[in-house]
């Protein structure tokens, strides 16, 4: 029998075995594989501890039978047993250890979150369409306990993984292929971020040059031979960026030439668009990409209207010691009083004023257009003075670890103000906005966001512009319960707080 060549694509032999060969599974990677079997591992010892806690709360060493309509015979011991074993199925049926995501972004945890829920809503419909007396108790107490310990041996590896990664370890080794400038954005934000595990090995350029980009070499190549200079790297992913010889047929040609365990990634003109709002959808053939638009009413806008309210009730109770002793403290080291109110503007565009602990001497606003003159600072619509010479002895401790913010919390509770959102700016600020800047207002000003947790004041205002909008255009109760958590670690590094 003779095989016939593809004069176009010569290396599609048909019916040979190495065809069968490309168009295998991709396998994880090394280091993916260990890091799965550790997640994996730890899952299960995290649920048998969270199920075995609750039966022994709920009923000791005594064996109790699940009453229900028909005798079962099935105790709590073995239910308990069971309970396990498809928790495990339901974290793996949902992608809550899909490589890919593991130690990135926010869809770890929602996963996580998603596939435990269900469970045992499951659970619970199954019960009363049965009749069956489940214990009420032992399932409120199984799944936060669960849920959480969960969350916390997640995050716990989460952490491990970043500080490896920034060591160089447990990273794809990534080769990107495109023009040099498209190239050279992808390589620079990747190398700004290496907890999100992509390693830049080697460039391959399309439109010409060569040398070094972002520390690592970059040749010229042809479509010809491309193939040959991918077989001579050590890449298990591949990135496409924007390029005009790289046209569908030679991205079809990668998908099919890479080995098996290897990754194609083309990544599309998105800037700013969290990984939620992308829908895939094959239609003919193409695969059309769904971006959905930012959506700011409805349930998600009621859903974090009560969690500020809930949130900012719960904090203003908590820290009402801190209130009192730095109230104190300000009032008997500065003539003045103790708060400082100030017009920002708000959602829409609408005015309101903010409430802090007063940080300043009296009449501070008076001498802010001459210091930020002084230090080349007020053409940007980010108003802010280093060493700044206003601010009192309290006010420096204060600012430090953002007690001077915790007033707030009552423009949270009156509405004015979110938890998390972008920075309140004044109206000097404001008027600076372009229209890209001015869809920062889409949304209420918050005490913390994503500017705060990535850097605060060291942010240059096109960084914390870019922020605020992707904030603005992805956000979720999620996401805000992330950013208030990084928020606490970044209060107590006092880090680009001045």
């Amino acid at each position: 029998m003779t095989h016939t060549v593809d004069r176009e694509y010569p290396w599609q032999l048909a019916g040979s075995p190495g065809l069968q060969l490309h168009r295998a599974r991709s396998r994880p990677t090394e280091w993916a594989t260990t890091f799965l079997r550790l997640v994996t591992v730890t899952d299960i010892v995290v649920i048998i501890v969270a199920t075995a806690s609750t039966h022994l709360l709920w009923f000791g060493f005594q064996h109790v039978l699940v009453a229900a309509p028909v005798e079962l015979g099935i105790d709590y011991l073995f239910f308990s047993g069971g309970l396990v074993i498809v928790w495990m199925i339901a974290l793996s049926a949902s992608g809550s250890r899909d490589t890919r995501i593991l130690g990135t972004d926010s869809t770890e945890y929602r996963r996580v979150i998603n596939s435990t829920a269900l469970l045992f809503g499951a659970i619970g419909v199954f019960a009363a369409m049965t009749q069956t007396d489940l214990a009420r108790g032992y399932l409120v107490t199984a799944f936060p306990l669960g849920l959480l310990l969960l969350l916390g041996s997640r995050w716990s590896w989460r952490r491990w993984l970043h500080v490896r990664r920034r060591r160089g370890e447990f990273s794809f080794r990534v080769v990107i292929i495109g023009n040099i400038e498209r190239v050279r954005e992808l390589a620079a934000s990747l190398a700004i971020r290496p907890d999100a595990g992509y390693r830049v090995v080697g460039a391959l350029l399309t439109d010409g040059g060569s040398g070094s980009i972002e520390g690592v070499p970059a040749t010229h190549v042809t479509r010809e031979s491309l193939f040959a200079r991918l077989a001579e790297s050590s890449q298990d992913t591949v990135i496409v960026v924007g390029s005009d010889e790289l046209d569908a047929d030679a991205i079809n040609e990668l998908s099919w030439r890479l080995d098996a365990g290897q990754q194609l990634v083309v990544a599309p003109q998105l800037v700013g668009v969290a990984g939620s709002r992308i829908h895939t959808r094959p239609v003919a053939g193409l695969p059309l990409i769904h971006v959905e638009t930012p959506s700011y009413d409805g349930p998600k806008r009621f859903a974090k209207r009560a969690f500020d309210i809930v949130g900012s009730a719960l904090l203003l109770l908590a820290l009402a010691p801190l209130f009192l002793v730095t109230a104190l403290l300000i009032k008997a080291t500065a003539p003045g009083p103790v708060f400082y109110r100030q017009e920002r503007i708000g959602l829409s565009g609408e005015p309101f004023h903010i409430l802090k602990f007063r940080s300043m001497v009296i009449n501070a606003d008076a001498h802010l257009a001459a210091l930020l003159q002084a230090q080349g600072n007020g053409g940007t619509p980010l108003f802010k003075v280093k060493e700044d010479p206003r601010i009192t002895r309290v006010g420096r401790v204060i600012r430090r670890y953002s007690i001077d913010e915790l007033p707030q919390l009552f423009n949270v509770l009156l509405g004015d103000m979110s938890l998390v959102g972008p920075r309140p700016q004044v109206d000097g600020e404001v008027r600076l906005y372009d229209s890209k800047a001015s869809r920062r207002l889409a949304v209420k000003p918050g005490m913390s966001g994503l500017w705060q947790v990535s850097g605060r004041s060291n942010l240059s205002w096109e960084d914390s512009i870019r922020l605020d909008l992707y904030y603005v255009e992805n956000w979720s109760v999620t996401s805000d319960l992330i950013i208030l958590m990084r928020t606490a670690k970044a209060v107590f590094a006092h880090d680009g707080a001045y």
